[in-house]
């Protein structure tokens, strides 16, 4: 198992609530740091969303819990109901992610047995927002998250599986076994990868500046995400086929090996482009030149066609390759579109490109 920030976090929040309420001398402390264990949340910007959530959802649990007491008395049917009707109002605000830690809320205030009650809900309720403040605080200041880095990575390493096993695949070269086995492994860390570009989206920036390159560059990963995407459905395709594609005409097969060679470089190529180490202007699959190569890979698609058509022994499967092309051509044209909005940011933002991004290739 690996040792995230969120683990650390987590641990800090408990250990920093548990110390505060003890200097405060609040009863019960162990009630903040379960307060914290709720609190952490992934990114700044949900830990801000949450600590005002939970802030509404306790104020609520509490204002019910003491009129519970108030007027029916405590006990443990009182409390359930309490915990019903909080449930209740909490969906009916659309607070549901805050129920939990509500519900602890109304159970502690509600256990109370003290002659003055008032006071010593109050504090339970003091103790319970100072361990939400705790995780909020740690979350700001201690090992913050940098989610476009992660997101870059994440990305980076999914594409660079899959061109290698688009380059192993087209060559008859892999196991079935193995290469089924990682594509559902990539499916599922292409899912991550859209959780990361939640959180990174989430992020807020403070100037009008960083708005704008934001804006770019959340439009520039959304395409690097559609293209690694795009990438994976061929080597799906490849692997769907594999037997199909070994009947291929010689001339035929070594042109669309060929072809997805060139775009596996391409897209190797375009991350490079995007740190900084290759010259914007480098593109080595676009223009007129993919074109033509479009256009001579289609023109013997359809002669292979014919030829299928007029030979009645020929093993040629019209249906199965279109698959295949199709995949094929649909990559080219999502790196062509990211190599523009690639060539289009670094254009405006060339110089602001992060340095922990250069090091992840």
């Amino acid at each position: 198992m690996k040792l995230g920030a969120r683990i650390l976090k987590t641990g800090v929040a408990i250990s920093m609530a548990l110390f505060l309420a003890n200097l405060l001398e609040l009863p019960s402390p162990v009630f903040a740091g379960v307060a914290a264990i709720f609190a952490i949340q992934p990114s700044i910007y949900r830990s801000y969303l949450t600590l005002l959530d939970q802030i509404y959802g306790n104020l609520i649990g509490a204002t019910i819990a003491v009129l519970f007491v108030l007027t029916l008395g405590s006990n443990y049917l009182t409390i359930g109901l309490a915990a019903i009707l909080a449930i209740v109002v909490m969906l009916k605000l659309k607070l549901e992610n805050t129920v939990p830690l509500t519900l602890v809320t109304i159970i502690i205030i509600m256990d109370s047995h003290t002659s003055n009650f008032l006071s010593f809900a109050s504090l339970r309720f003091l103790t319970v927002l100072l361990g939400i403040f705790s995780a909020f605080i740690v979350n700001m200041i201690f090992l913050p998250p940098k989610y476009e880095t992660r997101l870059f990575t994440s990305i980076h390493e999914v594409s660079e599986e899959v061109v290698r096993w688009i380059r192993v695949s087209i060559r008859h070269a892999s196991d079935h076994a193995s290469v089924k086995e990682d594509i559902d492994r990539l499916t599922d860390k292409l899912v991550k990868v859209d959780q990361w570009y939640s959180f990174y989206k989430d992020e807020r920036s403070y100037t009008k500046k960083q708005q704008y390159t934001k804006a770019r560059k959340l439009v520039l990963y959304r395409q690097m995400i559609a293209t690694s995407k795009k990438s994976l459905e061929v080597l799906k395709r490849l692997h769907r086929f594999e037997n199909e594609l070994t009947e291929l005409p010689e001339q035929f097969h070594m042109m669309v090996q060929e072809r997805l060679e060139s775009l596996a470089s391409y897209h190797e190529q375009l991350y490079m482009k995007y740190v900084g180490k290759l010259r914007p202007e480098h593109s080595e699959s676009s223009g007129n030149d993919a074109s033509v190569k479009r256009h001579e890979v289609m023109a013997i698609f359809v002669k292979e066609i014919n030829i299928a058509l007029e030979s009645e022994d020929s093993d040629f499967s019209v249906y199965h390759l279109m698959h295949v092309l199709s995949a094929i051509l649909d990559y080219e044209e999502q790196l062509e579109h990211l190599d523009l909005l690639i060539i289009a940011y670094l254009n405006y933002h060339g110089d602001e490109v992060d340095e922990d991004l250069e090091n992840v290739i």
